[in-house]
């Protein structure tokens, strides 16, 4: 995880917030390293956690986590971590019985439509755990990412149904968070991106949304990083408010500051 981001997101592992929604966006740049931060914050909070990751491979995830100070492997093997390897799986799965259940069975429909296997793969991994086995601090359910379903031919309102039962089961029931990205492509002709990424935003209580430099690449600026805390309910009488902050990755850390403050500028 990040230290610098947990400042200004007022957060530590030690007090974690439940029953929250997190939307993470990129637009023109790369927004994984926020995913790697929530996946080892969540990690070293002692939550239960449902990754399920349709982007890159579990050791790509492992060796970036190592750096973070997380090992998944161990996570793994001790049950805190359950891990959907997308790309592993959307091979997989044309090899098996075509009855036989799996999270992505999709795939194989003529019309990608139907995610309850998912969603029933994310319940069975976060269920209440037996008294004899470890206690976690709450159960989370992290998404690389959301966009890859609209890609394999599932439609937007067909994800948003899957985060709403999600949302459900994980904040409501089990009083855990969920954790998404989801790419934003710019192309206004891509309705079902701007469905997907409107309902998701009006779902969350938290919105991180990384953008690229409009002037283009810079050796000390990577890009910028807009913070947005609401309310998902209209009823809500607080209103939203936003931070924006712009940031250079390192090999183990980000660093933030605000606009025209780099230090490669002072």
């Amino acid at each position: 995880m990040f230290p610098e981001l947990n400042n200004l997101l007022n957060t530590s592992p030690d007090r974690v917030e439940q029953g929250k929604v997190t939307l993470l966006c990129d637009a023109k740049t790369d927004g994984s390293f926020l995913v790697h931060h929530f996946l080892s914050f969540y990690l070293k909070a002692n939550c239960k956690v449902c990754f399920v990751a349709l982007v890159q491979s579990f050791s790509h995830y492992n060796i970036v986590g190592q750096k973070l100070g997380v090992s998944l492997t161990a996570a793994r093997e001790r049950g805190q971590l359950v891990f959907l390897e997308g790309l592993k799986s959307s091979v997989d799965i044309f090899f098996r019985a075509e009855e036989e259940p799996h999270p992505l069975h999709f795939l194989r429909e003529a019309r990608a439509g139907n995610l309850q296997p998912l969603y029933e793969f994310v319940q069975e991994a976060l269920k209440p755990v037996d008294r004899g086995e470890a206690a976690w601090t709450c159960p989370v359910l992290l998404v690389d990412d959301l966009s890859v379903l609209l890609s394999l031919g599932v439609g937007a309102v067909a994800v948003l149904d899957l985060i709403h039962y999600c949302r459900a089961t994980v904040c409501w029931k089990l009083q855990g968070n969920i954790v998404a990205l989801v790419h934003d492509s710019g192309d206004a002709e891509d309705e079902e991106n701007d469905i997907l990424l409107n309902g998701l935003s009006h779902q969350s209580h938290l919105i991180l949304r990384a953008e690229g430099l409009a002037t283009g690449f810079c050796r000390d600026v990577h890009g910028q990083l807009r913070i947005l805390w609401r309310r998902p309910s209209p009823l809500a009488a607080q209103q939203a408010r936003s931070l924006t902050y712009q940031y250079k990755i390192q090999d183990k850390s980000v660093s933030f500051f605000a606009k025209g403050m780099s230090p490669a500028g002072l």
